[in-house]
């Protein structure tokens, strides 16, 4: 998961919106009917162990600048649904809002409702143990405070990244000083691939994956019935200042051992799973297997919203199968780092196989139609899960849904394209809607058409014709107006959190525009400094203007210092490409400097006339090629682009 924090969005935003359809209710209430919702069991898992809640439910800064405030939840205070959210999402809105610390057995306690994820504490001979200290240093922080107001105060000896999603790794400068790791005191243990991982993902299709973030987690949404009630996951993204230490112990092979202040870890790595580097730990001594992010009480997505590489629902089952194999027997308690235990070795087990065939059924049936030349949607349509796990609430699609999970598979196959040589060059949006609208008669007809059908609770298909209308006559208010109407039902509808969010954010973008907020950068000092030098190049080549690039041509050398590292960078026809490890004879300009220094320039702590004149940065040839070549960079924009509308230029 990558993560989107919240920032204040007026409450008039809320009030805009409009009450439930019938159809909705209807829809909600239809739902609704077959699932168990007598069964309370999770309800009673989710506040099991709880010593303390989250003082007064919230984190602020030292300056009082609110970063986490479950306040914001109290209208989420009831078992009866309000019209405006499926009653399902609900449930498990109610389920989220357990937090605090919590004693999961003897020598592991869970912080859980800080954040969206959960920071696992386990008790070692002389020190603390840390597992995925959450998003931010301000709220990992106050969760560690929070453990040593009520257990013994001991030094952290270790922090494990279970995975690459910032939710997972961002906190870590608030819990450890990155000089105890470096003096070794501290030892910072993630799966391989992990720093190639958070680059690949984060670095490169970085801002519009935060736009994107925007839609999937409601982060800019007005809290409240009519608007974001949960995450799936948790409530929420925690704001505040993520970082990253690299880890200085990777797990490298598929299942590893080791003791780590007394206590046994047995990793078993699962990669290409919910993340690219994943891993689950077992703790023999304890009795407790950590199924990192891989076995939610949810479906978990196969393609998030906000945008990733299509994960393997295939590889993901196989990697549950075999925890099951390997630790099954000794299980007595099941944890992840979101939500709550399961506890008892059969019920762990009977868990873990639900998840495991919910991952395998929805890749196989999807398989299985496309084999038969059946199109994303038609299967999508299509494919429901079998009644043994559809009436389990620990399969519900709060995060992930079946429909979008059944396109991933089918990308991740046999790509965008469904094969229909009509799809496959297409009108743009923008032109194509102009002269959809046109040939339907015009925008009035379309509108007047579409209010009958929104009248009869056909709100997809009012969204879908709308969104033409719109992209056609952007400034339409009256377009606007009833594809909002139509998104916001559909978002009241939504079991998926996700999707509620995506669906109510769009309405609101439809009403008052795009939300402007302050600029910041999109990557932190801490996630370039993590990059390999490979990766900062292709991060260079994706910034490069052609327009200014045009007719230049050069090969520059670089040598970095501080990593031992050489390359010869070439730009030819308005293209960066570099070799690793190459030195060039025919080189414009040789650069000697560190990483660090470079870092500093791009992220504008020193300029390179600045750092020459302190040493560290020196230019042997045509020096001017190096202010040439960064003249030719874009300056990273602002991610808050259009979504709902074509945007300027398209």
């Amino acid at each position: 998961m990558a993560g989107a924090s919240a920032v204040p969005v007026p409450a008039s935003h809320l009030d805009a919106a409009r009450d439930a359809e019938p159809a909705t209710r209807a829809a909600n209430a239809a739902m609704a009917a077959p699932l168990p919702f007598s069964d309370v069991a999770d309800f009673e898992a989710a506040k099991r162990g709880l010593i303390a809640p989250v003082p007064a439910g919230m984190v602020r800064t030292a300056g009082g600048t609110v970063l986490w405030n479950l306040g914001e939840y109290a209208f989420i205070d009831g078992e009866l649904a309000p019209a405006t959210v499926n009653p399902s999402l609900w449930r498990m809105a109610r389920l989220n809002m357990a937090n605090g610390l919590f004693k999961v057995t003897d020598r592991l306690y869970q912080l859980r409702g800080f954040d969206i994820s959960n920071m696992t504490v386990i008790e070692g001979a002389s020190g603390l143990v840390l597992i995925d200290p959450l998003t931010t240093a301000e709220v990992s922080r106050a969760a560690l405070e929070h453990y040593f107001a009520h257990r013994p105060k001991k030094p952290v000896v270790a922090v494990i990244y279970t995975h690459s999603h910032i939710d997972h790794y961002g906190g870590v400068r608030g819990v450890v000083d990155e000089a105890d790791v470096k003096a070794g005191k501290v030892a910072v243990i993630a799966p391989a691939g992990f720093m190639e991982a958070v680059s690949g993902e984060n670095v490169l299709a970085g801002p519009p994956m935060m736009r994107r973030a925007q839609f999937q987690f409601g982060s800019m949404l007005p809290r409240g019935p009519r608007g974001q009630v949960d995450a799936g996951l948790g409530k929420g993204v925690a704001r505040g200042t993520p970082g990253l230490i690299a880890p200085t112990r990777t797990i490298a092979q598929p299942v590893e051992e080791h003791t780590i202040d007394g206590v046994r870890i047995v990793f078993q790595l699962a990669p290409e799973t919910e993340a690219p580097a994943e891993m689950h730990m077992f703790y023999p001594r304890l009795g407790v297997l950590n199924m990192a992010e891989n076995a939610c009480p949810l479906l978990h997505n196969f393609i998030p919203l906000r945008g990733a590489v299509a994960r393997d629902p295939r590889i993901w089952a196989k990697y549950i199968g075999e925890a099951i194999d390997l630790y099954g027997p000794g299980t007595e308690i099941l944890i992840g780092q979101h939500h709550w235990p399961v506890w008892g070795r059969a019920a762990a087990v009977d868990y873990l196989e639900a998840q495991r065939d919910l991952y395998k059924h929805i890749h196989d049936q999807t398989l299985r139609y496309m084999n038969k030349g059946w199109r994303p949607a038609e299967i999508a349509e299509t494919i429901d899960l079998p009644p043994a796990l559809a009436g389990r609430w620990s399969v519900r699609g709060y995060y992930g849904t079946v429909n979008h999970n059944v396109k991933a598979v089918y990308q991740r196959y046999l790509s965008w394209y469904d094969a229909n040589p009509c799809n496959l060059h297409p009108l743009p949006p923008a032109p194509a809607a102009a002269k959809f609208v046109e040939y339907m008669g015009g925008a009035a007809a379309v509108i007047a058409r579409a209010r009958a059908d929104f009248a009869r609770g056909e709100f997809r298909w009012v969204a879908q014709v709308m969104k033409e209308v719109v992209y056609a006559q952007p400034d339409n208010s009256e377009a606007r107006a009833l594809c909002a109407d139509a998104l916001e039902q559909m978002g009241y509808q939504a079991e998926s959190a996700t999707w509620r969010n995506a669906f109510l954010y769009g309405a609101q973008e439809l009403r008052h525009g795009v939300f402007q907020i302050p600029a910041r950068a999109t990557m932190g000092a801490d996630t370039l400094a993590g990059l390999a030098t490979d990766v900062f190049f292709d991060l260079m080549a994706i910034r490069l203007d052609p327009a200014k690039a045009a007719g230049q041509s050069m090969v520059l050398n670089w040598h970095f210092t501080d990593r031992s590292e050489k390359l010869a960078l070439t730009l030819k026809h308005c293209t960066l490409s570099h070799r690793m490890g190459q030195w060039s004879e025919q080189a414009a300009a040789s650069i000697t400097t560190a990483r660090a220094t470079l870092d500093a320039i791009v992220l504008r702590r020193t300029t390179a006339p600045e750092a020459m004149a302190a040493g560290d940065l020196r230019i042997e040839g045509d020096a001017s090629k190096f202010a040439l070549l960064f003249g030719m960079l874009e300056q990273p924009a602002g991610f808050m682009f259009d979504v709902l509308t074509p945007g300027e230029g398209r």
